[in-house]
């Protein structure tokens, strides 16, 4: 039985691809981005995350921990993640929710029990699943999966990727997938790999070759302020969008902070503390900076 590391279900998405979806975001990414918003999606793994704002700091979570891995110092409970097992013994014991085990491994089944729930919704508006991340493309044999089921059932898919995955992959996928939401942040490859973690030789393969072989492909382009805003890095990209076949638009997505409380939930560093979010007026420059190189620019996803 073909199963997969799930870390949420979104319901009545309206941003993820056409009309109203179910966005099914499966745990691990290759990618280290810096501005990642989804510090959950990044381990393949489950992971403890504590919102230390629910916490009444009751203790039960002490007691109930075998391996001693939570203590109380001054009034604020701590967890040594290298002692932690996940048991989830102490999610159990919180009746405050401020602790939680993100990911949980599903079958193809279960996942679609949520998703046909919402049927009428997506043939009303035009929408589908969403398979996002993380990246789905790390879990091929459950994601070719989920896109065969959802097929059978005639319902639209998209999936959300960075393109990072050997062309076999996505060869394989491809015959069930509607719509590629694909994400481009840089073109440089030395600057792709200071900020992501990995080249982006075969992101930027894999997009020209689907583009060639004349799937849908809805290219993204995440707008991080001092990264891949400026105006050589925007030629950069708007030079390669337009010279794909049949691809004559692209959407900015701008910078957002709402992720960084997550990273201190999971006891982990934002790399980006100081940066914010770019203006509507800015982001209004950089849809007009696009737009020379021939190209039809959507604010937002």
């Amino acid at each position: 039985m073909i199963t997969g590391m799930v870390y949420d279900i979104m319901r009545f998405s309206t941003r993820d691809g056409p009309g109203i979806r179910t966005t099914v975001f499966l745990k691990g990414c290759p990618l280290s981005c810096w501005w990642c918003h989804n510090p959950e999606s990044q381990s393949a793994r489950p992971q403890l995350m504590f919102r230390p704002n629910l916490c009444n700091q009751c203790q039960t979570c002490l007691s109930v921990c075998e391996q001693g891995a939570i203590s109380a110092h001054d009034g604020i409970v701590s967890t040594d993640l290298d002692k932690c097992t996940l048991c989830q013994a102490c999610t159990e014991a919180c009746y405050t929710g401020a602790r939680e085990i993100v990911g949980r491994e599903m079958t193809v089944a279960q996942v679609m029990a949520q998703v046909e729930r919402d049927r009428p919704f997506y043939d009303e508006s035009g929408g589908g699943v969403t398979l996002s991340g993380g990246e789905p493309l790390l879990q091929q044999d459950f994601s070719l999966a989920l896109l065969q089921a959802c097929k059978e059932q005639d319902i639209h898919t998209a999936v959300d990727t960075s393109g990072f995955a050997p062309w076999q992959v996505l060869d394989c996928i491809r015959p069930y997938v509607d719509v590629f939401l694909y994400d481009l942040k840089l073109i440089d490859a030395a600057r792709h790999q200071a900020f992501t973690g990995v080249s982006n030789v075969l992101i930027l393969q894999n997009l020209r070759a689907l583009a060639e072989l004349g799937h849908t492909v809805a290219v993204r382009v995440p707008i991080i302020p001092g990264i891949n805003d400026d105006d050589e890095t925007l030629g950069q990209i708007g030079t390669f969008v337009a010279a794909l076949p049949r691809q004559g638009s692209v959407s900015i997505l701008p910078y957002h902070q709402a992720g960084v409380e997550k990273y201190r939930r999971l006891h982990q560093e934002y790399r980006l503390p100081d940066t914010r979010p770019p203006s509507d007026e800015r982001m209004a420059e950089i849809a007009q900076t696009l737009q020379r190189f021939g190209l039809q620019v959507k604010i937002g996803g």
